[in-house]
């Protein structure tokens, strides 16, 4: 019974770290917001649709080089009251959000909201 209860809790060791990443990971597929939008034409009521697609970020989300083009880079950290980034790393200023990516891999390593 011992070795049984052993066995199934060293599976469960090693099982997790393969499971967590794949929970993570579905964060980033949310499906975008639909807002609809009622608009009265001559006694007529028409429906307008409009899909706006807002980034969640969150830490370890690798920034593909298309996104990484189309935000600027926080040169004068010190004007935002951000820290200075690391030696690989730079700030990155993406809708309304600072976050401190990777220079090389894009890997979001820290995120501090910006109050407008």
């Amino acid at each position: 019974m011992k070795k049984i209860f052993a066995a199934l809790l060293s599976a469960s060791f090693l099982l997790s770290p393969i499971v967590a990443p794949q929970a993570s990971a579905a964060d980033h597929r949310r499906p975008p917001v639909v807002v609809e939008k009622k608009v009265v034409v001559q006694k007529k009521v028409v429906v307008e649709k409009k899909v706006v697609r807002r980034h969640h970020w969150s830490k370890g989300y690798r920034m593909s080089a298309a996104e990484r083009g189309r935000y600027g880079e926080v040169r004068d950290y010190r004007r935002y009251r951000l820290a200075p980034p690391p030696r690989g790393y730079h700030w990155v200023k993406a809708d309304n959000d600072y976050l401190l990516v990777g220079v090389a891999t894009g890997v979001i390593s820290s995120i501090i909201a910006a109050g407008r």
